[in-house]
């Protein structure tokens, strides 16, 4: 059963999904998404997990923020998100700018583990690097302005970032809001090419358990270019998945396999005993 409730923090009307029920599982989704991501990988295992979606401010059902988006801006909300929800020490997934938040997050509180998929921030922001990301800001800077060609332009970008069969739907839904993402997405965009984007030796510092699920076309960050940062993360595992930017919602059968294998590795404590897997998964 999903139901959905709404929490203030920081002065943003945040939007939080429920599926399933079990181990608390915190899911933060990329930049444009939302909590339809996850609903694969919630029909799948929500007989032993609870999926706690929050959704991003100006994504989803949550209002808008007075603040541009960023990783910083919403680790903090996330913050403010699960200490009025009352969830302690997690299990996160973050894909994307939701993996970078994550990794924030997890430096500052408890947390029993974190999944990054094709999570930002692992990567030095060098000169190129930072034209990179202002090219796309401009890009989404000029679907905010109204230009003429940008839905369209967009619904091609979104063709490479979830070509998958599994997410055409969802890479529907996305592309029918070209218009109202484009300044959540312009301002995400200018924000990775900031120096403080770059969050590898927060990433290295961590003593968490960590799954690396990363799709192997993905055109924007690449594995390759992020893995250095993962090698030196202390207690991460990689895995990789045929898919563009999301492998929990464009392979959810064999990244559904993955997590419940993930979790049966974590330390026995709480919650979690009741989650070892006890069936395969179709």
């Amino acid at each position: 059963m999903t139901h959905q409730r709404h929490i203030d923090v920081d002065g943003v009307r945040l939007a939080v999904t429920y599926s399933g029920s079990g181990a608390p599982v915190v899911c933060l989704n990329a930049i444009g998404h939302d909590a339809q991501d996850f609903a694969p990988l919630a029909a799948r295992i929500g007989d032993r997990f609870e999926f706690i979606c929050i959704e991003w401010p100006g994504h989803g059902d949550s209002g808008t923020d007075r603040e541009g988006a960023s990783a910083a801006r919403y680790a903090h909300l996330l913050g403010g998100a699960l200490q009025t929800l009352a969830v302690d020490a997690p299990i996160i997934i973050g894909n994307s700018i939701g993996g970078a938040a994550a990794v924030r997050y997890a430096s500052r509180h408890p947390v029993r583990a974190l999944v990054l998929c094709d999570s930002g921030g692992l990567v030095a922001v060098t000169p190129t690097i930072a034209r990179f990301c202002g090219l796309f800001s401009r890009f989404f800077a000029a679907g905010a302005r109204g230009a003429a060609w940008y839905p369209r332009a967009f619904a091609w970008y979104y063709r490479l970032v979830l070509p998958t069969p599994a997410a055409a739907h969802q890479r529907k839904r996305i592309v029918a809001r070209a218009r109202a993402l484009a300044p959540t997405l312009r301002d995400a965009w200018a924000s990775f090419g900031r120096p403080d984007a770059d969050i590898r030796d927060v990433a290295a510092e961590l003593d968490v358990p960590i799954w690396v699920a990363w799709a192997r076309r993905d055109k924007v960050i690449p594995l390759a270019a992020c893995r250095p940062a993962i090698e030196r993360m202390r207690r991460a595992r990689i895995d990789t998945f045929d898919a563009g930017h999301a492998a929990f919602l464009e392979q959810p059968d064999a990244f559904a396999q993955g997590f419940v294998a993930f979790v049966a590795s974590l330390p026995l404590t709480g919650p979690l005993d009741a989650c070892r897997p006890t069936r395969a998964i179709a």
